[in-house]
């Protein structure tokens, strides 16, 4: 009898799986059960080929070499997981094997990574295809049941390869043109640029703004103000100070008479479901989470604890078949904090709308919701309960009524001119019930625009007034205030833009935010994210076309188009080959300089050119300015166990011509770590290249070079 193998993305869910399917025989590479054998791949096990593998020439980027452009892609294993990658090889050639079941993440990296493999080690037998959208026991058993012909996602499999043979294409050929042409680590890449540019063009006008000052008058009638406007000025913005005079002037009586009051009813539905760029946009606005830290707590959720549904999902919705199981997830959740709103939920039908369940708003997978698992809050660490607390509450109020309060508008005639008062009186919290005492979800457009937050919190409650009434003692306040400059993007701000401008995936948006973090381009200030200058620089260098988002979003929208079956991956991958030539050419043909923003005054000991400083996973570290030389060392010296003789303190340890010696920041005492003293008995030649070894290590001060060399001259001296 044959088995099937089945291919996991990662251990942790291949032994899951295994469970389930009643795998119980363990070894290193795979588990073995009496009709399937389960191994896994440890992320992409294959990946595209490097330049160099094609031809030894490309391992130096010159930039006569320009543009790298194969006529076929090829693959190659990862050499960190090749040990894996042979053993799922061994396993797929094995004569008992006679089907693949693909079981890698349902989507299209996760196809990338099982399909690369069949590929590389030539699979030819029957394959299906598990598309699950969470982790638990059910949805496993359910989906072995219902497994798909692989070939239904040949077309996914299209889009993938496409993305990544695109990313290569570009990303590789621009980054070696850049970095050759200007002698400096400078990375660009399909995604990256346009979303570098967008953050660019916001500093730029920050940088141009002109704050202008303007007034506002009001009336303060004790328990609220009425604000003035007009017809000529319709945001109560006055330009001048002399136009502010004359208004306060002409309201100073403060007498108005209410001309009118229109209440009207109204209500504020329920947010729609996380999808993984709403989850990281509010974790980040309300728990101060990156992006990235978002995917991996969230992928922890859903893995390990399988408490929520597939994260890398770009769905608000659910579908109809899900609405069955909608209770019982409640039931699972009601546990602590949600367990009074939960079972108020739970004693009476659910009101589904369009709003929670909508077949036609479902793209590979639902909104992100929690499982039908039952959840031990006490198991889960800190920033993993914060962030199921988002889902949960977001999931209940799913089925929470509206927000319904009265919104008052009234119109006070003071002479010629009019104010302005609008009151909220608060019906029924609804689903805001889940958040008292918490921020309330936040509207992005109201998050990017001051003016309209500021008059979102300007609501106030209005005492009882009637039509031709007249209000005395009004209090006349006249402000004075400057026009603001955009603020600064947020993660939650940027991924809403990538998202307007189709940037990227919901999968891939927090990587691109890291990797131009990681390349120093951008840097967090708190909870912004800003331009540096090399990333200044960069985007002045790099062609006009790839800073353009909306190129990117083409992209995106055609590979979604393969993705559906109804784009040509070859005619896409022909217009990659010739924008990436293009490109080359123009980056070969510019003029203009880069300077490095992080050039020291040290020199290089190898070569004499200045050292850059540069900031690493590792701390700190000087790099020779010249890529060809290569020479590195730390900028933070390592502490040694070795204590100074004067004053006991650590000693660090530094590299020099002679080798590796200790050195007492405090003293000024130097040590071989062969143990040899600096300042004991030397012959003339230790003492000479002891002198050229410390007053040539930059991280030596002069004075304690001149120090060291009278110190040896008085040694000399004595001897």
């Amino acid at each position: 009898m044959s088995k099937s193998l089945v291919l996991a993305e990662k251990p942790s869910v291949a032994k899951e799986i295994a469970r389930v399917l009643g795998c119980g025989q363990k070894h290193k590479s795979y588990i073995e059960g009496p009709e399937y054998v389960v191994t896994w791949a440890l992320g992409h096990l294959v990946t595209l080929a490097e330049p160099e593998d094609y031809d030894a020439k490309y391992k130096t980027w010159n930039l006569e070499d320009l543009p790298i452009l194969p006529n076929e892609m090829k693959l190659k294993t990862l050499k960190e997981t090749s040990h894996q990658y042979r053993a799922v090889a061994d396993l797929c050639r094995r004569h008992d094997i006679g089907e693949l079941i693909i079981a890698t993440d349902a989507g299209r990296e996760g196809e990338l990574v099982a399909r690369w493999i069949m590929e590389l080690v030539r699979w030819r037998k029957p394959f299906k295809r598990l598309w699950i959208s969470s982790q638990t026991d059910k949805a496993i058993r359910d989906g072995f049941a219902a497994l798909r012909p692989g070939r239904d996602y040949d077309a996914l499999y299209a889009s993938a390869v496409c993305r990544a043979e695109a990313d290569w294409l570009i990303g590789l050929n621009v980054t070696r043109a850049l970095t050759a042409k200007y002698n400096a680590q400078l990375a660009a890449g399909r995604v990256q640029t346009p979303t570098l540019a967008m953050l660019m063009d916001r500093e730029k006008e920050i940088n141009q703004f002109q704050p202008k000052p303007y007034w506002t008058a009001a009336v303060s009638y004790g328990s609220f103000t009425a604000q003035w406007r007009s017809d000529a000025s319709p945001d109560g913005r006055l330009w001048s100070r002399e136009e502010a005079d004359l208004t306060a002037a002409r309201l100073k009586t403060g007498e108005a008479k209410v001309e009118s009051i229109r209440t009207t009813d109204k209500q504020e539905p329920h947010p729609e479901a996380y999808d993984l760029t709403e989850l990281q946009r509010d974790a980040n606005r309300r728990l101060g989470f990156s992006a990235k830290h978002t995917s991996s707590v969230l992928q922890k959720l859903y893995e390990q604890h399988k408490l929520v549904t597939y994260p890398r999902t770009d769905s608000r919705h659910l579908p109809s078949d899900m609405v069955p199981t909608l209770k019982g997830r409640l039931e699972c959740v009601a546990v602590g904090p949600y367990a009074q709103p939960a079972r108020k939920l739970l004693r009476s039908p659910l009101p589904i709308t369009k709003r929670v369940v909508d077949d036609s708003k479902i793209s590979d997978h639902h909104a992100i919701i929690p499982t039908e698992e039952y959840v031990n809050l006490n198991a889960l660490s800190t920033d993993e309960r914060k962030l199921y607390d988002l889902i949960v509450r977001r999931f209940i109020a799913l089925f929470y009524p509206p927000y319904r309060y009265a919104e008052t508008a009234v119109t006070l005639a003071c002479g010629t001119d009019r104010l302005h008062a609008k009151g909220r009186v608060q019906k029924e919290l609804g689903w805001k019930e889940l958040y008292s005492g918490s921020p309330q979800p936040v509207d992005d457009e109201d998050e990017e625009d001051g003016r309209r937050a500021a008059e979102r919190d300007a609501d106030q409650l209005l005492p009882e007034l009637q039509e031709g009434q007249w209000l005395t003692g009004g209090r006349v306040q006249v402000k004075e205030q400057r026009t603001q400059p955009p603020a600064r993007y947020t993660e939650a701000t940027l991924l809403t833009r990538m998202e307007k401008h189709g940037l990227g995936t919901p999968a891939t948006r927090a990587d691109i935010i890291e990797k131009l973090l990681g390349t120093e381009t951008i840097e967090r200030r708190q909870n912004q994210l800003v331009p540096t200058v090399k990333g200044k620089q960069l985007i002045e260098l790099v062609v006009d076309e790839l800073r353009r988002p909306e190129l990117t979003a083409e992209w995106e929208r055609e590979l979604e188009r393969i993705a559906k079956g109804k784009g040509d991956p070859k005619a896409f991958m022909a217009g990659i080959r010739k924008q990436a030539d293009k490109w080359v050419q123009e980056v070969k043909r510019e003029t203009k300089e880069y300077k490095p923003h992080n050039l020291t005054h040290s020199r290089c000991p190898e070569c004499g050119k200045p050292l850059l400083e540069v900031k690493g996973k590792r701390g700190k570290s000087f790099v020779c300015s010249d890529r060809e030389c290569g020479y590195r060392r730390a900028a933070e010296p390592a502490l040694s166990n070795k204590r100074c003789p004067q004053c006991h303190k650590r000693m660090e340890i530094h590299t020099g011509k002679a080798g590796k010696y200790a050195q007492c920041r405090s003293c000024n005492v130097i040590e071989m770590l062969d143990g040899s003293k600096a300042g004991g008995r030397t012959n003339r030649k230790q003492q000479q290249r002891m002198i050229e070894q410390y007053s040539d290590n930059v991280s030596l001060s002069s004075s304690l070079g001149d120090a060291l060399k009278a110190a040896l001259l008085k040694t000399e001296d004595e001897s």
